[in-house]
This record gives structure tokens, sequence and C-alpha cells, in this order.
């Protein structure tokens, strides 16, 4: 067993991981429902809940609130589980990505993450009146957006601000430092424009291989398969390793291949898939620890699965792997296990005057 503790996220958006879910379209938009789902996972005593996003509006939506948005909604609703929207970031102005998140930071007091993800189809691409990127591209841009990122939530120091009445000084300025980023694609100088995130870095969640990621998603047909993505991923440099699990549970009284064979033909993925009770879930788990730090869950019906994850899958954990739910008060820096890191520049200036 790690010496960190096991992360069971829940991907909480839209209808559900099998294509035939559905929610009611009275539904669909309704402030009532993201709370209710939100909410439910924090009683249950998930880690995390993360939110999907599209570059493009998806389709037949009649309108869709970004992730960061309905994040930001679901901050003040809770007070431990944490938050984690994608962001795409081919198309979008790092300088504003960065602080998006951090304000999501400072209304979570703290609960934040970020899964950051680089799509550029054609079709993308022409929306933004952009040329379209290769695959390569992508991913440097990915990489370079992260860095930039990083840079700006460290440009303030945790006590540049001061707010000296006496002097009439908000800030100390000798605590803000300037940024000089020059990527492929674009470029950020100046220091950030909100304070420090109160996690000093917010949780980076990405595709393993991206550089600067605090947490890197692996997929695998099986566990030997997820466990070969996590060694490579952490061979290239991951501290935390979540493996993407996608479930459907007998719940209320229903066998899940009863429930399977009503919804119909769900298509295979690269994800490791577990259909069956929640015994056999907690098993699976139990196994992939070995080699991943915890799980995101795409429920193929979510408000059907994650109760009988919340009701027999998590307290199997408890006994076995020691899970913890988050504890309110906690980052979710802290829930992981991750250390709150010191600013790049505070850092530089301390080695300066040594």
């Amino acid at each position: 067993m790690s010496d960190h503790p096991f992360a069971v996220a829940l991907e909480g958006d839209a209808a559900g991981a099998h294509p035939a879910a559905t929610v009611p379209a009275s539904d669909a938009l309704t402030a009532r429902r993201l709370a209710t789902r939100v909410v439910g996972a924090e009683r249950f005593g998930l880690t995390a809940v993360t939110f999907d996003d599209s570059p493009l509006p998806v389709a037949d939506a009649v309108a869709r609130l970004d992730a960061v948005q309905r994040a930001a909604f679901a901050a003040p609703l809770t007070s431990a589980i944490g938050l984690v929207p994608v962001v795409h970031v081919a198309y979008s102005e790092p300088f504003h990505v960065a602080t998006q998140l951090a304000s999501l930071d400072w209304a979570s007091s703290g609960r934040a993450g970020w899964i950051v993800a680089a799509s550029g189809t054609a079709r993308e691409a022409a929306a933004y009146g952009r040329d379209e990127l290769a695959v390569d591209e992508l991913r440097r841009e990915r990489d370079d957006v992260i860095e930039v990122a990083r840079r700006l939530w460290d440009s303030w120091e945790d006590d540049a601000v001061i707010q000296d009445a006496a002097t009439g000084r908000y800030l100390d300025a000798d605590r803000l430092h300037y940024v000089d980023f020059e990527g492929e694609r674009f470029s950020v100088k100046g220091p950030f424009i909100t304070p420090r995130p109160p996690q000093g870095q917010l949780v980076v969640v990405a595709p393993a291989g991206a550089a600067g990621a605090d947490v890197a998603l692996v997929e695998g047909i099986d566990p030997a398969a997820v466990a070969e993505a996590a060694a490579a991923a952490r061979a290239a440099g991951a501290e935390r390793v979540w493996a993407e699990v996608e479930v459907l549970l007998d719940a209320r009284g229903v066998p899940a291949a009863r429930r399977l064979a009503e919804l119909g033909a769900w298509p295979a993925t690269c994800r490791l898939r577990h259909i069956g009770d929640a015994a056999g879930l907690a098993s699976l788990l139990e196994e992939l620890a070995a080699s991943v730090d915890g799980v995101r869950l795409h429920p193929a019906e979510p408000d059907v699965d994650v109760e009988e994850v919340g009701r027999a899958v998590l307290p199997a954990l408890r006994r076995t792997l020691g899970f913890r739910s988050p504890t309110a008060g906690d980052t979710l820096r802290e829930t992981l296990g991750l250390g709150r890191p010191v600013s790049r520049y505070a850092a530089s200036a301390v080695k300066e005057l040594a």
C-alpha cells in the first residue's frame, strides 16, 4: 500500500458513459441537476468530481456553461470534494485560463484542479479562426500552457498582499515577479492579476506524457495494461497516476447484465470496464491500487451507479486500502498527499541571498 491516499474521482458530467444514457430534457441544463450530483458525490465521500467540456457546443445541446463555470457554481455548495474541470488550451488565451482556474481555487478554498485537454480538429480551428494543429503541435501547445500557468500562479509570493493601512499599500511590489514566457505560438509577460491561489499551484491532471502534470491519466483494457501504462507515466515523471475505469453496477435490485441489455450495446473503448456487482468493482480497484494512486470512474448512468459506489464500494476500500474521504477544510493537494509548492520566484530569491 502506498504512503499516500488512494483517490476515487468521479466524472460527473452529462448523462453518463453509456451512449444510451439520457436525462430529461427539462433537467439537462438545470442548476438543480448539477448541484444534486456534486453534493451527492461529496456526501458519498468521493475524492473529487470532474467536469467534462468541449471546444465546440455539444451536438443537440441548446446551451451549455463551460466546465470552469459549473465547477465554480458547485464550489459554495460543497466543502470537501475536489472540483476538477476540463479546460481546452489549443485556442484559449493562456493568461485567461490561468486566471479562471486561480479564481476557482479561491472560490473553493483550495479544492480546484485542472484537467488539461488539447483538441484541434479542422472544425474547431475554423470556429476560432485559427489554423489546424498537428498532433505534435497540440502536445507542445499543451505543455507550454501548463508551464506558463504555473509561472503565473507563482508570480505572486504567498505574502505579497500586505494590506498596510498605515502606508496605504495593498501589495508589496517586491513580492510580485515578472513572467517573461515565449512559447511556440504565444508569449506572456508581466505578473498575474490575482493573488497566488490557496494551493500555491492547482492540481494539474493530464493524459500521461504531459509535461508538468501532477496526476497522469492512463488507460488500459485490463489491469496488466493499466500497470504497464502507469509504469511508463511514472518513468516520464508523473507524481500520481489515475486509471480511467468505466462502470455499470448491479443497482436498485437490477443486475448489471439486465441494465446493460436494456441500455443496448456499449461500444468498446481503450478504458478498463467493470460490469457487475459492487464487490467485484472493489476487488478490481484493490488490484489496481498496486500500480496506480487512484481511479476516475466513468459511470454508465451516474445517478444510478454513483449511489452504489458510495453505498458498497467505498466502505470496502476503507477496510482494504485505508481509503479516506476528503475532509472539509483540506485542500485538494492535501487530500491527494501532495505538498504545497513554494513559489519558484521566492525560492530563487532565497538562493540568491544565500
